[in-house]
């Protein structure tokens, strides 16, 4: 189980203010600054900081819960910024029931949100 995780920005102020509104339709918010790192809260921890580095862009996915916070992630993401990498939808070659869409941040990092639709691929969702 991954406590947290570091992602490194090029423009501490701008990804911080990125983030904040792209990752509110996902429950997240950003609870704690030290310097030039911020740490956004999920509800239950506070498990991802953005931080001013060296800048390697990489993908990072968060869970949604419902096909709707998939593209209300996408919608906020591109009016805080971000490029169109995948909108939201079926990634069937994924699962059957993988909804997703893909951005851009601002330092290139391929941000994802997913949603497991269980019923769609006709499964059982685990407990």
């Amino acid at each position: 189980m991954i406590a947290h995780t570091h992602l490194h920005v090029s423009d501490y102020a701008r990804s911080k203010a990125f983030y904040i509104k792209a990752l509110a339709p996902l429950g997240y918010s950003n609870t704690i600054e030290v310097g030039e790192a911020a740490g956004f809260f999920d509800g239950k921890n506070t498990d991802l900081w953005v931080l001013k580095e060296d800048v390697a862009p990489t993908h990072l996915a968060f869970e949604a819960r419902s096909r709707e916070a998939v593209q209300a992630f996408y919608k906020a993401a591109l009016e805080a910024g971000a490029s169109d990498n995948g909108g939201p939808g079926y990634r069937e070659s994924y699962w059957a029931g993988y909804y997703a869409a893909f951005v851009l941040d601002p330092d290139g990092h391929n941000i994802e949100a997913a949603y497991w639709d269980y019923e769609k691929a006709g499964e059982k969702r685990p407990e």
